[in-house]
């Protein structure tokens, strides 16, 4: 038993230092994984504390602009990605003062779904919203209407 405590503290203390020395990434990229048509936002804290302007490249959505956002020393840009965009990945640049230039890579995912689901029970589409909410109504008072009806037919417990 102590010898499993032990492995397991010694384990634990090797972690330790790596995750010690690592620092957070430089650019923060949201999503990570984007779809065409999407808005990517680019985070930065890499640039001087001071700076409140860089620049981003991206080889997909192209040139755009870093600004100054509401904590110092953060940098924020967007771009979109256009429509009919191949999945792969996209390198990310950002150039800000001082001489300030890092890289950093995402994912460009297929489209992203859209519309509903087909299930096995036909198209969802086949019953346009009133008779949805008609046929979901119905189906609520009659089980609202069952209970009520259970619960008045339920002996009492002063009843023999």
């Amino acid at each position: 038993m102590g010898a499993g405590i032990v492995l397991a503290l010694g384990a634990l203390g090797l972690h330790t230092p790596a995750a010690a020395a690592a620092d957070g990434p430089d650019i923060w990229i949201d999503p990570g994984n984007a779809s065409p048509g999407s808005t990517v936002t680019v985070i930065t804290g890499a640039c001087d504390p001071d700076a409140d302007y860089g620049k981003g490249w991206s080889e997909v959505g192209g040139e755009f602009h870093l600004f100054g956002g509401d904590r110092k020393g953060v940098l924020t840009g967007r771009f979109k990605i256009p429509e009919g965009t191949d999945p792969g990945n996209d390198t990310i640049t950002l150039k800000c003062p001082p001489r300030t230039k890092i890289t950093e890579t995402y994912r460009v995912v297929g489209r992203s779904p859209n519309g509903s689901v087909r299930a096995g029970f036909g198209p969802a589409d086949d019953m346009d919203m009133s008779m949805k909410l008609a046929l979901s109504g119905g189906l609520l008072a009659t089980a609202v209407a069952g209970s009520m009806a259970w619960m008045r037919r339920r002996p009492h417990g002063n009843r023999t």
